[in-house]
């Protein structure tokens, strides 16, 4: 290699690495402002991330457990499992879909990588689910349930729902940016997609209603129904989640991913002009 290509090859991996240096600093920062942010003035703080899963754990087993009629074996933590496994995609991509119209007035001063914003909504969302994992914990300890090695099936079932909520973050925000409806039609999505995922019941009462078989596709094929299954043989069944699980919650990953940056890189140099 020449001098001249020697000369032009080392300042741009200068500036890649700066670059990341200085995203990964922001995503540091903004992470940690939204920590703080979310329990500022609270007098219990962190310990809510405890408090809330174990609260409606509580609430919809006395509900639902007798309303279904629902003979499942340690329901209540199939309950809180399925409960903080949702709410950490709902709250990343809720996150996600107002990162960056929130960040307006930094991106019109800063120069700044515009896919930092989604991002950090999920890192956010994450953290409150690493605490939410003590309150998983205690109800083990209650039902008699003791781990094993398959619990650590959780960190691939993690990774998974973060890639995945990436994906989608990155596209409803942008979307967002240029279309304000989007803001109320994600309610709605989220709302449908609750009663789509087996939170609080399972899929045996599908099958055994003798329900259309093409509604129990729907419900396998739906990207939560995978990632909470995935969670569940983690800390619930205590196995090896299926193949055909842990392919679609994959390519689900992958889909959300392709797609959302796609879109994402498309439109991010028009968001100054929405904002």
């Amino acid at each position: 290699m020449d001098q001249n290509t020697q000369g032009a090859t080392a300042p741009t991996k200068v500036h890649v690495g700066g670059r990341l240096s200085k995203d990964r600093y922001i995503l540091q920062q903004l992470v940690t402002k939204d920590f703080k942010l979310r329990y500022r003035r609270s007098v219990l703080g962190v310990v809510w991330s405890v408090l809330n899963p174990l609260l409606m754990m509580i609430i919809m087993s006395f509900v639902f457990q007798y309303f279904l009629r629902s003979n499942l074996e340690h329901y209540s933590l199939y309950l809180i499992v399925g409960n903080i496994t949702f709410a950490l995609m709902n709250d990343a991509t809720n996150g996600g879909l107002r990162s960056i119209i929130d960040a307006s007035s930094l991106l019109k001063k800063v120069k700044v990588d515009r896919w930092v914003f989604p991002v950090q909504k999920v890192f956010s969302a994450a953290v409150n689910f690493a605490f939410s994992l003590i309150a998983v914990a205690i109800v083990m300890v209650f039902d008699g349930v003791m781990p094993t090695v398959h619990v650590l099936w959780f960190i691939v079932g993690l990774v998974l729902v973060m890639l995945f909520s990436i994906g989608i973050g990155l596209f409803i925000g942008a979307l967002a940016v240029f279309f304000r409806d989007m803001i109320h039609l994600w309610s709605v999505v989220l709302t449908a997609w609750t009663y789509l995922t087996p939170i609080f019941w399972d899929l045996s009462l599908l099958t055994n209603s003798n329900a259309p078989r093409i509604v129990v596709w729907i419900v396998k094929a739906n990207p939560m129904y995978n990632y909470l299954e995935i969670m569940r043989s983690a800390f619930v069944y205590q196995n090896n989640p299926s193949v055909t699980v842990l392919a679609l919650a994959a390519i689900w990953a992958v889909i959300a991913l392709v797609i959302g940056i796609a879109v994402f890189k498309k439109t991010e140099h028009k968001f100054i002009l929405y904002i």
